[in-house]
């Protein structure tokens, strides 16, 4: 089995806007509403594979919250047959400018 693919959350911006790659947080809806990287889309780990086939070639780059849900999620996929990259620290390590919170 090949290793899987992960990128350091300083790298999450040079993805945002390429169409060949789909940002994706694997955590809890409750989760992303408080707070998420802008043009993430929200798929929970659980229902991740089962939503792959709607994701067409498009790759997903997967984040959670310290990044052990999604190293977990990116192995799953990989063993099922597709790509998927790992965001290391998850959002919890990420500083760019494209961080969106919940301010209520």
């Amino acid at each position: 089995m090949s290793d899987i693919e992960t990128i350091s959350a300083k790298e999450i911006d040079r993805y945002i806007f390429n169409p060949a790659y789909l940002l994706v947080d694997v955590r809890k809806p409750a989760e992303y509403r408080k707070m998420h990287i802008k043009g993430a889309v929200c798929i929970p780990h659980e229902y991740l594979l089962q939503r792959m086939r709607g994701l067409g070639r498009v790759v997903p780059i997967l984040y959670c919250d310290r990044g052990g849900l999604s190293m977990q999620a990116a192995r799953e996929l990989l063993e099922h047959g597709y790509r998927a990259v790992s965001v290391v620290g998850g959002i919890q390590a990420y500083r760019g400018r494209y961080l969106e919170r919940d301010i209520r």
